[in-house]
């Protein structure tokens, strides 16, 4: 057993017994950052799993990843490219205004008008060129071709107040002013970067929750987040520290419920025709030309990382060896891509047969308080490639600097992860070719593209037909890996803890719900 985990064992033994209070509050750590409470501002998780407390969408998911009815109680494609949209009657805002049509479409036009956005939700709502509300509880929404997955874009469009939020700006949400939605829990407080806190809106259409209030704490380092779980100060952590998964699971104290998420963890790779600005030769000087603009090297990269010890060792088996970059049992996986073979020797020889028999230098950046074991990850890759010859260094940041400058391209080698109920929806926002009219590419950091794989994931999108569609999705991710368009890892294990009596479904999507939480 760890000392730091017996030392807080031995704590929490001492401390007096806290019974759950029943139906009154429950207090969650969460293990990264919310940086904003404007649910269409930045489309990062976080962000996402707090919003779907206070707001709902047309369309959700259920534990498993499967469309269920949300704020539309049902819906149908009238023809190729119409959609027919039927709102729920009787749901309120918190403020008791009723949803109506007018509040959905308002919702579906303000993604685009928020500019400034670091990571935009747009790509959700391009694909519609004409809405219109037929009546108050029906729209009707048009697409430029035909556009099958259309429901499963608008899971991820939270529907706001009209007239709460038509001129408000993200600040405005976070001081609570335009925070009105009709979502199971409504606004109660917010300090930054310490805790969010929630009141359960006894109105939500989908029953009351069984919570009257909730905490979110924001303790993002893992040994922090446990310390409050065993001294009885949280109920509920998310993401649970590798190495105290198996002593929780033996103590009576807790449960664990766990799940194979939809999260892929893997390489973006800087594939710009110019200097790479994290690589350089072994004197320390910068390169005429991007070594990681050749395929070539970049399977290198990949042939050196043995998957399978980084998982056993690194992940402690709380991972599964990725080959796609969606998950095994999501819409679009590929069985006939295999897991990349360790091959060191290969991979010298590939980078020899590319110009570089002597390797280069290069930087490897990620998190170190997004993703489990996050720095481990790159610590453990960067041993790899340092024994191909590319000699490795590493820099891991905190969330809130790493994200922005990732996205503005000032990384050559850079951790992500992902996570997407369909293989179009991925390849289209992680390796589409750049365009932010169309809403391609917009976390495709290494500016990867291939008009013959995004051919395929477009006809992938533009089928109704749920085969076709599939095997489109399939071929424009076998053309996308065949070129190391990324450099897939693993899926990521996802773990909770709760204090005895408490229950959680563990979801695919890696969203702690204070609603789905329930006493035992």
């Amino acid at each position: 057993m760890p000392k730091t985990l017996a030392k807080l064992l031995l704590a929490a033994m001492l401390a007096i017994p806290m019974a759950l209070a029943a139906a009154a509050e429950l207090r969650i750590a969460l293990a990264a950052d919310v940086s904003s409470l404007d649910p269409h501002f930045l489309n990062i998780a976080p962000n996402i799993n707090l919003s779907s407390h206070l707001f709902d969408t047309l369309v959700m998911s259920d534990a498993n990843g499967r469309l269920v009815p949300g704020l539309a109680e049902s819906w149908r494609a009238v023809d190729d490219t119409t959609w027919e949209f039927h709102l729920r009657r009787g749901v309120v805002f918190h403020d008791g205004s009723p949803l109506t049509a007018d509040d959905v479409l308002f919702s579906l036009d303000r993604p685009a008008q928020l500019t400034t956005s670091p990571g935009p939700f747009t790509a959700y709502t391009r694909q519609i060129v004409a809405k219109r509300a037929i009546d108050d509880h029906t729209i009707e929404l048009k697409t430029a071709q035909p556009y099958g997955p259309l429901p499963l874009d608008l899971s991820s469009i939270f529907i706001i107040s009209k007239r709460a939020a038509e001129h408000a700006r993200p600040e405005d949400f976070d001081s609570g002013r335009a925070l009105v939605g009709t979502g199971p829990f409504r606004f109660a407080g917010f300090v930054r970067g310490d805790h969010i806190d929630l009141a359960r809106n006894d109105a939500w259409w989908g029953g009351r929750a069984p919570w009257e209030r909730v905490r979110f704490r924001i303790i993002t380092a893992a040994a922090p987040r446990l310390a409050a779980l065993l001294a009885g100060d949280v109920d509920v952590m998310e993401s649970v520290p590798t190495p105290d998964v198996a002593h929780l699971q033996r103590n009576p104290r807790f449960t664990v419920a766990q799940r194979v998420s939809w999260r892929t963890i893997f390489w973006t790779v800087d594939q710009r025709p110019r200097p790479s600005p994290w690589v350089t030769g072994n004197d320390g000087r910068a390169l005429e030309r991007n070594p990681l603009a050749d395929v070539r090297v970049r399977r290198a990269i990949s042939m050196a990382i043995d998957r399978k010890t980084l998982v056993a060792r690194t992940m402690e088996g709380l991972a599964v060896p990725a080959s796609n970059i969606i998950s095994p049992g999501v819409f679009g996986y590929d069985d006939a891509l295999a897991v990349q073979a360790y091959d060191p020797a290969g991979a010298k020889r590939l980078l020899a047969e590319a110009g570089y028999p002597d390797g280069f230098r290069l930087t490897l950046h990620g998190p170190n308080n997004r993703y489990v074991n996050d720095e481990r990850i790159v610590q453990t890759v960067a041993q790899y490639l340092s024994r191909i010859g590319i000699r490795t260094a590493v820099q891991t940041l905190p969330l809130s600097v790493y994200f922005g400058r990732a996205r503005k391209g000032e990384f050559s080698v850079a951790l992500l992860g992902w996570g997407s109920l369909a293989g179009d929806f991925a390849l289209r926002t992680l390796v589409g070719t750049p365009d932010p009219k169309a809403g391609w590419g917009t976390w495709n950091w290494g500016a990867y593209g291939n008009p013959q794989a995004d051919a395929e994931v477009r006809a992938a999108l533009g089928s109704v037909d749920q085969a076709q569609r599939e095997a489109h999705a399939k071929a424009g991710a076998a053309l996308a890996l065949g070129e190391e368009a990324v450099i897939p890892l693993h899926h990521q294990v996802a773990t909770w803890a709760l204090r005895k009596g408490l229950s959680y479904p563990g979801r695919i999507d890696e969203f702690t719900f204070a609603h789905q939480i329930l006493p035992r």
